[in-house]
């Protein structure tokens, strides 16, 4: 069983930064894969922040764009999210995701418990 770990939440002020990590716990042999951030805030829809996939492409919510980045190191299973100039409406709960494709059929999804991020004026 693959278990993701998130990490490096906290409180911050209006206009600072923060730095996310996510460690999945095996390594996979996966045809394809892809490492992804969502977050949740109270009372509104989870919702998909940024990706990074095996190619190194990356994807990105309009609202984060030019503020945060995505990156990856595959060696050591992880995933990170640099954000900076953060806003209150990024005040949530951040979710990790690894999603691996093993062809030809066959998809694993596997999600982290989360790490708050709060951001105050």
């Amino acid at each position: 069983q693959v278990q993701l770990v998130e990490s490096g939440g906290g409180s911050v002020q209006a206009g600072g930064s923060l730095r996310l990590s996510c460690a999945h716990s095996t390594a996979m042999r996966c045809t394809s894969d892809e490492r992804s951030w969502y977050r949740q805030a109270p009372g509104k829809e989870r919702e998909f922040v940024s990706s990074v996939d095996n190619t190194d492409t990356t994807q990105y919510a309009d609202a984060v764009k030019g503020r945060f980045t995505v990156s990856q190191d595959k060696a050591k299973n992880m995933v990170y999210l640099q954000m900076n100039d953060l806003k209150l409406d990024d005040t949530a709960m951040y979710y990790c995701r690894y999603v691996c494709r093993v062809w030809p059929l066959t998809v694993r999804d596997y999600w982290g418990q989360g790490t708050q991020v709060t951001v105050s004026s």
